[in-house]
């Protein structure tokens, strides 16, 4: 068989490097937990009707087939079925199938692959793990988790920050803020404000004004308002006080710019005591705005702003509807592959070892493997990452065998030296060159060698 050729889009990492991404992974989910968010896990497939009621997916969907399936399997296209490419579609038709079976408000967190059928390039991938949370209502839900979805999130990045992930932080916005001065303003076309907003990165200031004129008909003057509330940020309640002024010098009022400035107050200044310095109040922050009903977030690395997003989400009024009950709800996803392809591609993390395991029992000879299986057996039991030696080579080359995979232990077995002498249990550190005895009942690794540990690279 010839060297496969590597398939683009869909990462498989070497063991150090699944280390570095199953402790972040390990984060996230204590994190979740810590708050009352329950596990769910959801099928891989949807129906592909479900998952091509948004428009700008059709493209991205693999759609599932057997190879050898004739044409009268598939009786229509609505039967055909498709891998899901977020976990937002899967949870709405969870809630509907599950609702009797829920205790509302129901906090979920769920962690899985997604797939998505486009060009891979720097942080975007055609298979990744994406870590969701989301609360949903039924019928209502009440605001305050619009604050608290953000600052459990900004506590698990401040964790991951202990592994050696850069400083981050979490932008903020409003729906009801920025539609309520657009419409105040005397605009109606609120989406198409919306649009052009968030092109203000990519092609700067004076063509944003430009385009608000000739598509969404503002005058210059209304153009340069929207720019100036685009230009609006900050960490604590002074941005609400931004945005009150400029609405108050141009004569502009609206009961959902009121709404909004009012939740947005509340959320900044839950953050400044809860996570002070890391959430930031960003009114140009305009994507999904459209889709959003409420708060919206977006969040980046510090140094690495390139990367894009790696946290994102909002309030949405209509999570799922049976069209009897409607089921409100606020959530937020952290795309953990496009986070851990950074973090390696760049060498900003890296594992102490390749391997779980804290000790390598060495064998005598094959005749006594089967007591240095009884010592592993022994280790093994109080939760020491054990290993045996795959062969009773010189300890010389047993040695060099844990030292390649980063076994920071080595156990010599009890038994008689080249003297003729019985020598008891040893155990050497083969970093320091450091040899004790040891008894499989009781001895075990300093804490910090008893796992592998993720931390910033050092060359």
């Amino acid at each position: 068989m010839n060297k496969p050729t590597p398939l683009s889009g869909f990462p498989e990492w070497l063991p150090a490097q699944r280390i570095v991404e199953q402790r972040i992974l390990d984060v996230i989910q204590e994190t979740f937990e810590l708050h009352g968010f329950a596990s769910v896990e959801t099928r891989a497939v949807e129906p592909l009707d479900q998952l091509l009621r948004k428009g700008e997916t059709s493209k991205e969907v693999y759609v599932l087939n057997r190879l050898q399936a004739a044409e009268t399997d598939e009786q229509s296209k609505d039967k055909q079925l498709g891998l899901h490419f977020d976990l937002t579609v899967p949870f709405a038709r969870y809630v509907l199938e599950n609702s009797g079976h829920l205790a509302f408000p129901f906090k979920r967190y769920q962690i899985q692959k997604v797939w998505r059928g486009e060009r891979p390039q720097d942080g975007r991938f055609r298979e990744f793990y994406q870590a969701d949370i989301d609360v949903v209502g039924a019928g209502e839900l009440p605001y305050h988790y619009e604050v608290e979805l953000p600052l459990v999130m900004a506590e698990a990045l401040a964790k991951l920050k202990d592994l050696g992930v850069p400083e981050f932080k979490i932008l903020v916005n409003n729906r009801k803020v920025a539609e309520g001065f657009y419409r105040g303003l005397g605009l109606d076309d609120v989406a198409g404000v919306l649009r052009n907003i968030d092109k203000l990165d990519k092609i700067g200031a004076d063509k944003v004004r430009q385009l608000l004129i000739e598509e969404v008909d503002a005058t210059h003057e209304q153009a340069q308002l929207c720019l100036d509330l685009a230009h609006i940020s900050g960490t604590d309640a002074t941005v609400v006080e931004d945005v009150e002024r400029l609405a108050a010098q141009n004569n502009i009022s609206h009961e959902l710019l009121e709404t909004g400035l009012t939740e947005l107050r509340a959320l900044l200044e839950a953050a400044s005591t809860r996570a002070p310095g890391t959430i930031e109040a960003n009114l140009k922050i305009a994507r999904g705005l459209d889709y959003y009903t409420g708060s919206v977030y977006e969040s980046v690395l510090i140094g690495h702003e390139d990367l894009g997003s790696i946290c994102s989400g909002g309030r949405y009024d209509e999570l799922a509807s049976d069209g009897k009950n409607t089921y409100p709800g606020v959530g937020l996803s952290i795309g953990v592959s496009r986070l851990v392809s950074r973090l390696l591609g760049q060498k900003v993390v890296t594992a102490s070892r390749a391997v779980p395991t804290a000790v390598l029992v060495a064998v005598l000879d094959e005749d006594n493997r089967a007591s240095s299986d009884a010592i592993a057996t022994a280790l093994r039991a109080r939760g020491i990452p054990t290993d045996v030696s795959p062969n009773a080579a010189k300890f010389g080359k047993q040695i060099k065998f844990a030292d390649r995979r980063g076994i920071p232990f080595v156990w010599f077995p009890a038994g008689t030296n080249a003297h003729g002498e019985h020598v008891g249990h040893q155990v050497k550190d083969i970093r320091s060159g450091e040899q004790v005895e040891g008894n499989p009942e009781t001895w075990a690794p300093p804490h910090e060698d008893l796992r592998p540990h993720v931390g910033i690279h050092n060359d």
